[in-house]
């Protein structure tokens, strides 16, 4: 496996790759490895002839006040495991070979980014979008993986990819989950003990909407106020917020039908957990 720093040597080795007809995979991460990315990295290996796997903490999808000081930085052992799973290149930029000094040219997207999370933390998809968009140039990978737990950005990166015409397949993978059903996430480090345990309202919330919905409730007022409910009952728990949407645009599904997604926000603690689940 080869660890990569510079853009010059990883836009180098994926031209290399393409000149011999072989198939890109790109498996885009801020590091702290966990099962979630490895379902990712393993399904990039049976599907592509190379596999990449970047890592970069982003600097400019982090607010002024959130946790970019404390995420998680495990590179040495992310690097072994990207050596056991078959990862060809582990590309590893320092902030300044991403980001050039004075860049102020930004990826924004309009509707799509500005609700749910995009509410919440209103610069966080520019940042986002704009280091995947120059992730995708570097790299040039055919495919892009990505996992479902973070549902909004799978949905405004299709959106960016289709009207920006950029040549890369989306590829979103189940969510993974932790055997009580927490969605796998570095941000669950942060957790205490008991913040661990009571995070599984989360979980708990959108499969009580599974149930209900499956048992014929369509009122989004009624099942939203379910989930409210469950979450409400553990005292470390803050709601950012509860929806239902319609599953490509976001838009808020009332009635709601089979297809459409339930997502949640919550703080459990000063740990901020999202999760989301698409109903029949």
């Amino acid at each position: 496996m080869e660890v990569i720093q510079y853009k010059a040597e990883m836009h180098e080795h994926s031209l290399g790759q393409r000149g011999e007809g072989k198939s890109i995979g790109l498996v885009p991460t801020m590091g702290a490895l966990h099962g979630g990315h490895f379902s990712l990295i393993r399904r990039a290996r049976e599907e592509c002839d190379t596999v990449v796997v970047s890592i970069f903490v982003n600097p400019t999808q982090f607010a002024p006040g959130e946790d970019i000081d404390r995420y998680p930085r495990t590179l040495e052992a992310d690097r072994l495991a990207c050596e056991k799973l078959g990862v060809d290149a582990l590309f590893v930029p320092p902030g300044d070979e991403v980001y050039l000094p004075g860049a102020e040219t930004y990826v924004v997207q309009e509707r799509l980014a500005g609700v749910l999370e995009g509410a919440s933390r209103p610069a966080h998809f520019r940042g986002v979008l704009t280091v995947v968009l120059k992730l995708l140039n570097i790299v040039a990978p055919h495919v892009a993986y990505f996992g479902q737990k973070d549902y909004q950005q799978t949905v405004v990166m299709r959106r960016m990819v289709a009207d920006l015409d950029v040549p890369v397949e989306v590829r979103v993978l189940p969510t993974v989950r932790e055997p009580d059903g927490l969605a796998m996430s570095t941000r669950n480090q942060y957790l205490s003990p008991i913040e661990r345990e009571r995070a599984v309202c989360v979980h708990e919330s959108l499969q009580l909407c599974r149930e209900l919905f499956a048992a014929g409730e369509r009122g989004a007022g009624k099942l939203k106020e379910a989930m409210h409910a469950r979450i409400a009952r553990e005292p470390a728990a803050g709601i950012d917020y509860v929806e239902i949407a319609k599953p490509d645009d976001l838009r808020p599904a009332d009635p709601v039908e089979p297809g459409d997604v339930a997502l949640v926000a919550v703080r459990i603690g000063d740990t901020r957990l999202i999760d989301n689940m698409i109903l029949g």
